[in-house]
């Protein structure tokens, strides 16, 4: 478990002073998280979930986009109750769920999780909303670019090449596109919480309209689905067989969320260090894998 940074708890204490006036700290418990410092703060009134903005994240996220679709979510009963968003600084607090479970790629591939999950996205996907946030694949993926010249990073000694025969795809999605819905776009297994009867989708820093199938194609993923898996979850969402069509963007959001994460990894190696090299190389490596199975190295 790691430890509570003092800075933290100062603006957790000055927090309650002003949300939960007369409310006690009991306890503050670190949680996991890759880029930000997330508590949860047990109040003598309740438990709360205290998300703090990591260091650089003010160049990666766009926190009044990301307070659209956290109240989105959080109408739809998707994820939980959000008490508080503060756009300008980033700081969140949302009701802490009981007796949470945090989904692993393990939990994530049982049946019953694979169909909750499903259901999740059907309800998200098909609430009839546009939000006006856009998540534009490859306009984040040059802002990442721009970081990485910006910090002295360097590219690997293929990525021009790959980058064509990503765009190539693209292109020929572009052309026979499926439109474009509410996503959260990060749905790694840790943003999948198991708790009071129900899974719960948590964490909208990424979410915008985009292809509906990189939501099912970044579970799959994350989870480390097999061919199987992936048929089973696509009939799951769709409630009936996958078309040719929506078989051709699953494969290919497969290819374009690891394009950009992988360019986020290389964008937070000045903050993070050399776990996020690995992460970036691990994602640029399943990419050219991914792009053999659609006959494209």
């Amino acid at each position: 478990m790691q430890p509570v940074q003092n800075d933290d708890l100062d603006t957790i204490n000055e927090l309650v002073a002003e949300l939960f006036p007369g409310e006690a700290v009991r306890e503050v418990i670190r949680q996991g998280g890759m880029t930000n410092h997330t508590y949860a703060v047990q109040l003598s009134g309740g438990c709360y979930i205290f998300r703090l903005p990591g260091l650089g994240t003010e160049s990666l996220i766009d926190r009044n986009n990301e307070k659209i679709s956290a109240e989105l979510a959080s109408e739809l009963n998707i994820d939980t109750e959000l008490n508080y968003f503060n756009a300008e600084t980033g700081v969140k607090i949302a009701r802490y769920i009981r007796n949470a479970v945090t989904m692993s790629p393990f939990l994530m591939r049982k049946e019953e999780n694979m169909q909750a999950a499903a259901d999740v996205f059907r309800c998200l996907h098909h609430c009839g909303r546009d939000t006006g946030v856009f998540f534009d694949v490859f306009q984040m993926a040059k802002g990442y670019e721009d970081l990485i010249q910006k910090y002295k990073g360097v590219f690997y000694p293929d990525y021009e090449d790959i980058r064509r025969k990503i765009i190539a795809i693209k292109d020929k999605a572009d052309k026979d596109t499926l439109g474009k819905v509410p996503c959260h776009n990060d749905p790694l297994c840790e943003n999948w919480i198991q708790g009071e009867g129900r899974m719960f989708l948590v964490d909208w820093e990424y979410a915008g309209m985009n292809d509906p199938m990189w939501d099912l194609a970044d579970l799959s993923i994350e989870a480390e689905y097999s061919p199987e898996l992936d048929e089973k979850l696509l009939k799951m969402y769709l409630k009936r067989a996958a078309a040719e069509k929506e078989i051709f963007h699953f494969r290919a959001n497969k290819i374009f969320l690891d394009f950009l994460w992988s360019l986020w990894g290389k964008a937070r190696v000045p903050f993070s260090g050399s776990e996020m090299e690995e992460y970036a190389l691990m994602r640029y490596l399943r990419m050219k894998k991914n792009l053999k199975i659609m006959n494209m190295m």
